[in-house]
């Protein structure tokens, strides 16, 4: 039951979405927890200086394939009914649309009642930027960045993998994100040893985010996202971020990058986007886009999945 038709993945990955849209994240224990304290103690044995690099390959796949060989056995050997649970149970494991916007809504709900120190406060817990003297234009360029950036993470890259693999997909992206995440870093203690997880995730991510740029210049101003997806994206570090979040600016018509300050030093990143400086209306703008792209794919899902039944009828 490993491989499913198109038609059985579009009406599993629309009951995934709504599981998330529901349900949410796990609230008592994320079985994240589990594998980022796992991914820990792999880091604090194998990171050791010694060769790093090879050490870094080796520390991602005994993290990432066990659990993902584990589910590929189980939508193999068991029943129709039962893998296509263990399909959407992934599916739900690896999304995360609804912790996107309860963590980016208060956000815009504290800055448009003028609590900007709230507002710091909750950004501070979704941001690796010091936000403790941002001001409002700071906090609303932080979140706009955010929802735009974490909408592929957290929903359309899973997505993609789903329809590409089914749950095991959703499950390789997930686990690949969140290492990317752990040791992705240009540190001296990750640069070399989190290589491997840095160029997994670029790989896994590179036609999702260019899907999901796609999409965010379908459904906003679509001149002007695609001129900034290609006179932009290409000064941003990451090769998937910066389509991403170039299109989704230029969509929103707003500004970000710019200026941030990072463990009390201030880092001038490339401007992206044009229009107006951002504001707290543009964080609402960006979660409505979110929104917005996850029905279009689940529409375009169904759409290519009728076509197929009709083909094959």
């Amino acid at each position: 039951m490993l491989l499913l038709s198109f038609y059985a993945i579009a009406l599993l990955a629309v009951f995934g979405v709504v599981i998330d849209r529901i349900v949410g994240e796990p609230r008592t224990r994320h079985p994240l927890v589990g594998f980022g304290k796992l991914a820990t103690q792999l880091e604090a044995r194998m990171n050791t200086g010694h060769r790093a690099r090879p050490a870094g390959i080796l520390a991602w796949l005994a993290a990432v394939v066990p659990p993902v060989a584990i589910a590929c056995l189980l939508v193999s050997v068991l029943p129709f009914a039962y893998a296509c649970i263990v399909h959407v149970a992934l599916l739900w494991f690896a999304l995360g649309a609804k912790s996107l916007r309860e963590h980016i809504a208060p956000i815009a709900r504290a800055l448009g009642s003028g609590d900007l120190e709230g507002a710091r406060k909750l950004t501070a817990r979704i941001v690796s930027r010091d936000t403790a003297d941002a001001d409002e234009n700071a906090l609303s360029r932080a979140a706009v960045e955010s929802a735009l950036e974490n909408g592929n993470d957290a929903i359309f890259g899973a997505l993609f993998w789903f329809a590409v693999a089914g749950g095991p997909g959703a499950l390789l992206f997930r686990l690949a994100n969140t290492l990317d995440a752990m040791w992705g870093y240009r540190t001296p203690r990750y640069l070399r040893f989190g290589w491997a997880a840095a160029r997994f995730d670029d790989v896994l991510n590179y036609v999702p985010a260019r899907l999901t740029a796609a999409s965010y210049a379908l459904l906003g101003d679509t001149r002007t996202a695609w001129h900034c997806w290609r006179t932009q994206a290409a000064s941003w570090d990451s090769p998937n971020a910066g389509p991403v979040m170039a299109s989704g600016a230029g969509s929103l018509n707003v500004l970000i990058g710019g200026p941030a300050v990072y463990h009390g030093t201030l880092e001038t990143r490339p401007v992206l986007g044009e229009g107006m400086p951002a504001m707290p209306a543009h964080v609402v703008a960006a979660l409505r886009l979110v929104e917005r792209t996850t029905l279009l794919w689940l529409a375009l899902f169904l759409v290519l999945a009728f076509i197929s039944v009709g083909s094959h009828g």
